[in-house]
């Protein structure tokens, strides 16, 4: 039996994990954290998984909580003027159901499993020594925790990492209480662009207290929205960001008027980081070889939320290459190919993430434009969330973009 150690319980690190399980193999996750820690926490993302994302959890038998998480059926879009009126104001319609599921359940869940079904757990911080002792003991050694010493080994791929230095300063709040959005009946993501300020995603979910929404403030840093970075205090980080809303986005300040909320003491989340690529082999000192996952090799900003999503389909992607691997050696090669393969949707993400950073070009706004007098534009681009490799067709070369309009009108 195949030995697999895993540095990481994540969505990628615990999916893998879980999905070798089912197949036999002999699995170990070292994490730093208990699941008990984990639920108790506090809250570890924003997160919205889109069909795909969510099919690769299906498959495993992992969808836990589908039916107790709310069924996102759209994505909507706002454009702020210079007067803080909404200019823009359309919502397209998912092909299939997207969720949000607050990562402290489902990861303290998907923990629980896997020990429950005989699976060795290991509560212990790990040292880039620590793999290189692992790496003589185990056949493949996965490094799936995105933060710390570890990702330091993975080198920076400076090709495909246009950013050094953090594009938003992000700002989380868990909350109960969100008003419902007049437009529709059903539930959708919010996406509220303030030009030259920032990003206000507004997100249905469910945590540890139940149905509610994630408030996620995108601030490009040094602006009016980066004004979270020292505060500690839950009521004090909620307090700004209702003062922010009423400034900035007043048609989303409406509905907290009937009294928000934090879910819980851990609801709130504050930070930055800068994009990047790296590359997805590490060479421990005594020269063992490690493969990173996920967030440790493509770490996009969130400002299009693929972070989960990529981790499901990066974990579904290296599941495959690993089964279909058998008996032979988990050399370079084979971390390289099974990069390689993932990359094939990373990469796409990747390019469109870096390009909703920068101020949108001409064809860019008129395609945004055009989403709210065209449903089929705006149901394009809501789906492309689920499939970002769409986008190549007609979203980032204006010839295509104008391509497209014509054919609509």
């Amino acid at each position: 039996m195949r030995k697999i150690l895993i540095v990481g319980a994540g969505q990628a690190g615990l999916q893998l994990a879980l999905g070798l399980q089912a197949n036999g193999y002999d699995v170990t996750v070292m994490t730093n954290r208990t699941a008990g820690e984990v639920r108790d926490g506090r809250v570890l993302s924003t997160q919205c998984m889109f069909n795909t994302a969510l099919g690769h959890e299906r498959a495993l038998g992992l969808n836990f909580w589908e039916e107790a998480a709310p069924r996102v059926e759209g994505l909507g879009v706002s454009v702020a003027g210079p007067e803080s009126q909404r200019v823009i104001d359309w919502v397209g319609k998912l092909d299939g159901y997207a969720q949000s599921v607050d990562q402290r359940i489902k990861m303290a869940g998907w923990l629980e499993a896997f020990e429950q079904r005989g699976g060795k757990v290991v509560v212990h911080g790990v040292t880039v020594s620590d793999l290189d002792y692992f790496s003589r003991r185990y056949d493949l050694v996965v490094v799936a925790a995105g933060k710390g010493e570890l990702v330091s080994m993975f080198g920076r791929d400076d090709s495909r990492s246009p950013y050094s230095t953090p594009q938003r300063a992000l700002a989380v709040a868990y909350v109960h209480g969100l008003g419902p959005r007049p437009e529709h009946d059903f539930k959708a993501v919010r996406c509220n662009l303030v030009p030259g300020v920032g990003e206000l995603f507004m997100i249905p979910a469910l945590t540890v207290s139940g149905p509610c929404d994630i408030i996620f403030w995108e601030g490009i840093p040094g602006g009016p929205l980066d004004v979270f970075g020292d505060v500690k205090d839950p009521g004090e980080h909620l307090r700004l960001t209702l003062e922010l809303m009423k400034t900035f986005t007043p048609w989303e300040y409406e509905r907290t008027l009937g009294g928000v909320e934090l879910t819980d003491a851990g609801a709130t989340l504050a930070g930055r980081y800068a994009p990047v690529v790296r590359n997805p082999i590490a060479e421990l000192p005594s020269g063992g070889l490690a493969l990173g996952v996920a967030d440790v090799v493509v770490a996009n900003d969130p400002i299009t939320g693929q972070g989960s999503n990529n981790a499901a389909k990066c974990a579904a992607v290296y599941l495959d290459a690993i089964l279909a691997h058998g008996d032979r050696p988990f050399d370079r090669d084979f971390m390289q190919g099974a990069f390689d393969r993932y990359w094939v949707s990373a990469g796409p993400v990747t390019k469109w993430t870096n390009a909703m950073l920068a101020p949108p070009p001409e064809h860019v706004l008129n395609l945004i434009g055009a989403a709210g007098q065209l449903q089929p534009v705006a149901d394009r681009f809501a789906n492309g969330f689920d499939n970002a490799t769409d986008f190549e067709n007609w979203f980032f070369d204006p010839e295509k973009a104008g391509a497209y309009l014509a054919s609509l009108s």
